[in-house]
């Protein structure tokens, strides 16, 4: 999920906000009802209190990662229109205080879900800090046009973590909702990509978009959004899923498969004059997308406990 940050204060002078911006908090919400989703439809009952601890852990988790990144990609950040007025870029936070921020975060969030929920959850949280940071950030984001592909795993563990929470462990239903994060997130960020790809030529970012072009990002646009319909029903048809989610299922990949078949039929020249109003209609549509299907599940866990959710 991108993200757009806010100022708050003069260059040189940070404040709560900032410090707070650092933490992505568009991208956190993702994280957070993600998580919280795959720790309530798991088969194992949670404290209400632990739940909850456990949660905000996890979101200081993913602020920790979003702190770190700032912080390694402040110099690419000034370059693009999208995140110049980020903290860091901006001179309001310094890089020294941005990296001190987000170690600090990534270190108490992992050792205290350790303790409020298990070793497993804690270390899953440790892992996926160092995966969105090194493997995604430090060594993907600027040499393969697959960053975003592979990187895209980081932003698909928080409902493993939240099922970990739980149950202690991984699960072929934690799984299936981490597959549908992984292949929604090439096309929604393929999607922006189409539209904001002069920031990141200019910033030297090798975005599908700026290596390949428009037209083929399109056609793997379409490729993934065909590979995500299997990997939803699958979703839909597990122990978590149901009727519900099948037909949330149903009617979403529809449209979104409808909005890829459009932009793969795009001409280049139409595009740009109408200012990509398709490519962001998508991109919107994209966020909804996976809100819909995760907050299915969770309708779909609600009507189980009164008796008519499920397949059973």
């Amino acid at each position: 999920m991108s993200d757009t940050s806010f100022s708050s204060a003069a260059p040189g002078e940070a404040g709560l906000r900032d410090f707070l911006a650092l933490l992505k908090p568009r991208v956190m919400s993702l994280v957070v009802f993600t998580a919280f989703v795959g720790l309530v439809v798991a088969p194992v009952p949670v404290h209400p209190f632990v739940a909850a601890v456990a949660i905000l852990f996890i979101a200081l988790g993913g602020g920790a990662a979003g702190a770190l990144n700032m912080w390694y990609d402040a110099d690419i950040d000034r370059l693009m229109r999208r995140t110049e007025r980020r903290p860091v870029p901006a001179g309001r936070v310094s890089e020294g205080e941005a990296l001190g921020f987000g170690l600090a975060l990534a270190g108490i969030s992992c050792v205290m879900l350790a303790l409020a929920a298990n070793v497993f959850a804690g270390l899953f949280l440790a892992f996926t800090i160092f995966f969105y940071v090194v493997v995604y950030t430090v060594w993907l984001k600027r040499r393969t046009p697959q960053n975003i592909v592979i990187g895209g795993a980081a932003g698909a563990f928080p409902p493993m973590i939240g099922w970990a929470v739980a149950t202690g462990g991984i699960s072929a239903e934690s799984l299936l909702m981490f597959a549908l994060i992984f292949l929604w997130t090439p096309p929604h960020f393929w999607s922006l990509a189409l539209f904001m790809r002069d920031d990141y030529s200019r910033a030297g970012v090798p975005m599908l978009t700026v290596t390949h072009g428009r037209p083929a990002t399109r056609g793997w646009i379409l490729a993934y959004t065909l590979a995500l319909i299997p990997a939803s029903l699958a979703l839909a048809f597990s122990t978590v899923g149901g009727p519900l989610c099948l037909a949330v299922a149903v009617i979403l990949d529809a449209l979104f498969l409808r909005g890829a078949l459009r932009l793969w039929r795009r001409d280049e020249a139409v595009a740009e004059a109408d200012g990509f109003a398709a490519e962001k209609r998508l991109f919107r549509f994209s966020l909804l997308w996976l809100f819909g299907h995760f907050a299915a599940l969770l309708a779909e866990r609600a009507l189980h406990l009164t008796g008519w959710g499920g397949w059973a």
